[in-house]
């Protein structure tokens, strides 16, 4: 879908200081539906739009956990219940936990990263019956930067948290999310894993599961470039020969490891 679709925001949650996560519901007919990993673009009217990966997909509403960084996130994070917004998409491509099926499922999140690993989890969840063990880990800057601390799936499932700071009152791990990896318990030869989070993050945690014998073709990560139209038109999120917004966000690390070699790209 190319044209802004009409969504109202339905309900506002406040994560962090500079981080909220928004429920949108369509005012009239809804888009089609959005698979986990995909994203959407999001227009603030009169300010702009950018691209917002779907925290939560619900049948027709849509969640979006957005970080207050620039004058549309800023615009979308301060949305209020009844206000409207323009939405389009979906757009890219998403994990495919079909593929996955009869696999340990290991999700590795870094920061906001968690937010498209969301609803991963959440449909790894609904049908533990198709794959194996599922282990989440979770890295954050600070303990009070942790997306989602209270949601049910956070004790449903296997959940790993460390911070890179912590005061007094933080007993959970102090270091790197990859020092995680290694008392996860899942067999890395019939193992899917999926990343998300920055670059450098990203690139550390598939060398290590690499390391641990996790193939390269079952690491799956999401990557992030500056989108403007999400149709793979307007060149901005060229990586290589890769528009992420068409042939990704979601890429294997067999075909992402190389790009991100290349400092240049």
């Amino acid at each position: 879908m190319t044209t802004p679709v009409p969504y109202r925001v339905v309900a506002r949650r406040v994560d962090t200081p500079d981080t909220a996560t928004i429920a949108l519901e369509p005012v009239g007919a809804a888009l089609p539906p959005f698979d986990p990993g995909q994203f959407a673009m999001v227009y603030a009217f009169g300010v702009g739009d950018i691209p917002l990966s779907a925290c939560g997909i619900d049948g027709p509403r849509l969640t979006h956990t957005v970080r207050a960084v620039g004058a549309v996130s800023s615009t979308l994070h301060g949305m209020r219940v009844g206000q409207t917004v323009g939405v389009r998409g979906p757009f890219g491509t998403g994990w495919d936990l079909c593929e996955a099926e009869g696999r340990d499922l290991l999700v590795v999140a870094g920061g906001i990263g968690l937010a498209p690993l969301r609803p991963l989890v959440l449909a790894a969840l609904a049908a533990p019956e198709r794959h194996g063990h599922l282990n989440v880990l979770v890295g954050g800057r600070t303990p009070g930067e942790l997306l989602y601390p209270d949601e049910p799936w956070q004790t449903a499932a296997r959940v790993r948290v460390t911070v890179d700071r912590a005061g007094p009152e933080w007993t959970k791990d102090v270091g790197l999310v990859t020092t995680l990896i290694d008392r996860a318990e899942f067999d890395p030869p019939r193992t899917a894993a999926f990343v998300c989070g920055p670059e450098p993050m990203i690139r550390a945690t598939a060398a290590d599961l690499m390391h641990r014998g996790v193939a390269q073709d079952r690491i799956r990560v999401s990557l992030e470039r500056t989108m403007h139209c999400g149709t793979g038109h307007c060149g901005h999120c060229q990586l290589g020969p890769l528009l992420l917004c068409r042939d990704g966000p979601v890429v294997d690390w067999i075909h992402a490891e190389p790009l991100l070699a290349v400092r240049e790209l």
